[in-house]
């Protein structure tokens, strides 16, 4: 029994094993974004050395100054070195702003997020999505390439699949975008599994999202749209807070349990720690791999204006109205692929996502603005 009981003890006391990113050097696009903010924080607090580009288009310098004093403080704890985080102002487009980073920051991989994404003003503005996610990426491509730093993740969406045709989807689901915005994702996956197969060089991963919910636990980095949200969440959580007198939801009478829309919804923490599986993990070997991340179960628009209900205490006034055109019925993921290639699943539920998207809206009414600045 005391060998046991002293494997046990060595056993806890044992270290814990570096992270496979520990002194990588990663650039990540968008870095200041919703999405990108808590990329840069898992990657530092993974050990890795990260390079933020972004033109602050649809974000903020803020949401940076708070990921660097949340990855000193989290490093510091751990008894880590100190964080290291690279800040560059630049646009995609611009190809000798990126040669002139990448000489200055030189890394070895690309997260790759930065890229408009409202479905409504990708088909308002088609010309200005095409060249912004398309144009830029292939100046980005060209730029890495150069450097020599041939290993990338790409953050795709299941827009690229259209009004599927079964669920849960999987990627071998046909690809069918039906807008511009998913379109570009498309085009962009289309150009990537080009690279991928003519030279064997790059290892790159498609990264399919569904819908990213929720904000960092901390209240501190959270999602942020500059005027009315295109997501169902933040709208949520702005009429719960009283900035808008009341949600509308599309539709009522579609073929589901409550008659509203079914959707796949993802915690953006389970979302960035898929794309540190597949830096980490990601194999080449002439082919661009695709993964959907999304929690594979759906969740109606109804149930999850009760799960910020039940986060807020606040009732969440709606309305039904009619349905939007391209709207589906569900859509769903089948993510068994990251687990099985990746080791990667989502493991926060819909409540944790209510609670932390609430204590984001909470704690930053006017998101990464002061009082004084929205009242500007």
């Amino acid at each position: 029994m005391s060998e046991v009981c002293s494997t046990r003890k060595e056993r806890a006391l044992s270290p814990t094993p570096p992270h496979p990113l520990l002194g990588a050097r990663v650039l990540v696009t968008g870095g200041a974004g919703y999405i990108g903010s808590h990329a840069c924080l898992a990657l530092l607090e993974a050990g890795a050395r990260v390079v933020s580009l972004d033109n602050y288009s649809n974000s903020t310098p803020e949401a940076l100054r708070r990921v660097r004093a949340l990855a000193e403080e989290s490093c510091a704890a751990r008894g880590a070195p100190p964080p290291s985080l690279d800040v560059v102002e630049g646009d995609l487009c611009d190809l000798p702003a990126l040669r002139a980073a990448l000489r200055a920051h030189p890394v070895s991989a690309a997260v790759h997020f930065a890229g408009l994404k409202a479905v409504g003003e990708s088909c308002a503005q088609p010309l200005r999505y095409y060249h912004n996610n398309v144009t830029g990426t292939l100046t980005l491509l060209r730029a890495l390439d150069e450097a020599g730093a041939r290993r990338l993740v790409f953050s795709s969406s299941a827009t690229v699949y259209g009004d599927p045709e079964r669920l849960p989807i999987a990627e071998e689901a046909p690809l069918r975008a039906t807008n511009p915005y998913g379109q570009t994702k498309l085009t962009v996956e289309d150009l990537l599994r080009d690279l991928a197969r003519a030279d064997a060089r790059w290892v790159i991963t498609l990264l399919r999202y569904f819908n990213p919910v929720g904000a960092h636990p901390s209240g501190l980095l959270g999602e942020d749209p500059a005027g009315p949200p295109n997501n169902l969440a933040p709208y949520i959580t702005q009429v719960a807070a009283g900035r808008r007198a009341r949600l509308q939801v599309f539709g009522g009478d579609y073929p589901t349990p409550d008659g509203t829309g079914v959707r796949d919804y993802i915690h953006v923490l389970d979302l960035v720690e898929g794309h540190l599986a597949a830096l980490a993990r990601g194999a080449g070997g002439g082919e661009a791999r695709a993964y959907n991340l999304g929690a594979g179960r759906g969740v109606s628009v109804l149930e999850l204006v009760a799960a910020f209900e039940h986060a807020s205490g606040r009732a969440v006034p709606y309305e039904v109205v009619g349905r939007r055109a391209g709207d589906v019925a569900a859509c769903y993921s089948d993510a068994a692929r990251a687990l099985r290639e990746l080791g990667w699943r989502a493991t926060r539920g819909v409540d944790e996502m209510a609670r932390d998207a609430w204590r984001w809206q909470a704690q930053n009414p006017h998101g990464y603005r002061s009082a004084q600045e929205a009242l500007s």
